[in-house]
């Protein structure tokens, strides 16, 4: 009786499907899948041929619809050239001489005499009255005895009623007028060159010529004050006042009657600047 219930025939979806509800709907779409995709495949395959067909349909159906070509029986005519017109050669012109030769020169190396210039006048600046006062003065330099050039008379006798000269006391007023001027060691030249080595360019702007005078109070003791530069320029002013400001060096001051005093010194500038 146990073989009789085996059922050997049985297919995967009956086993699955045993005692199970089979009118769910599962069991139908199991039993109808082979055929679903078979036909499937087989439409697949269809639609696949006809769209690789088309264009070789439509190719054919162009050449039977296109109009009959027409032929034209074209013959070449040979073209005949006309003969070639050769052109005479054209007869050559002889070539130019050459040019003559020029004799070779002689050598020569230019020898001019200078023409002979004048020696400008040097002038030499008067000596200081002090000196002046010590000999006797002349055209050339001569060395020997000294003899004052001026002597004071004697004074006259007292009489004993006779007022005695007084000699004012040096003020300390600034003098624009002294009998000695004031002087810088080595002269006014050399006080010029120390001015243009210490002037400092850098904050000037532009080029061409600037000038200015300078004016400053010599003191009693060599130092300057008072320093004061008036020209159009103020930047080239105000570096001109820095510059004799910063030169240390002490002056021989001036002197009225023989005593130092303050004087006014005046002292142009010109500059040029490229």
């Amino acid at each position: 009786m146990a073989d009789e219930n085996l059922k050997y025939d049985l297919s995967l979806d009956e086993i699955v499907f045993e005692n199970r509800n089979k009118e769910y709907g599962a069991y139908d779409l199991r039993t109808a899948y082979p055929k679903l995709l078979t036909r499937s495949f087989l439409i697949g395959t269809a639609f696949f041929i006809l769209l690789a067909v088309s264009p070789l349909v439509y190719l054919k159906i162009q050449q039977m619809n296109a109009k009959d070509a027409v032929e034209v029986d074209a013959k070449l005519v040979d073209i005949l050239e006309d003969e070639p017109i050769i052109e005479q050669p054209k007869e050559e012109e002889p070539p130019p001489p050459p040019p003559p030769k020029e004799p070779e020169q002689q050598e020569v190396i230019q020898n001019v005499v200078p023409e002979p210039k004048k020696a400008p006048k040097i002038e030499t600046p008067p000596p200081p009255i002090t000196k002046q006062l010590e000999t006797t003065t002349g055209l050339a330099n001569q060395e020997g005895v000294k003899t004052p050039a001026y002597t004071p008379p004697p004074p006259p006798p007292s009489s004993g009623t006779g007022k005695v000269a007084e000699v004012k006391p040096v003020t300390n007023e600034v003098y624009e007028s002294v009998d000695q001027n004031a002087e810088f060691p080595g002269g006014t030249n050399s006080f010029r060159s120390k001015f243009q080595n210490n002037f400092d360019a850098s904050n000037l702007e532009g080029e061409g010529t600037l000038k200015t005078e300078i004016t400053f109070v010599v003191e009693k003791d060599g130092s300057l004050t008072q320093v004061k530069a008036t020209g159009p320029n103020s930047d080239f002013n105000r570096e001109a006042e820095s510059t004799v400001k910063g030169i240390k060096t002490k002056w021989t001051p001036g002197k009225v009657n023989g005593q130092p005093v303050r004087s006014r010194f005046r002292f142009p500038v010109t500059m040029n600047f490229q």
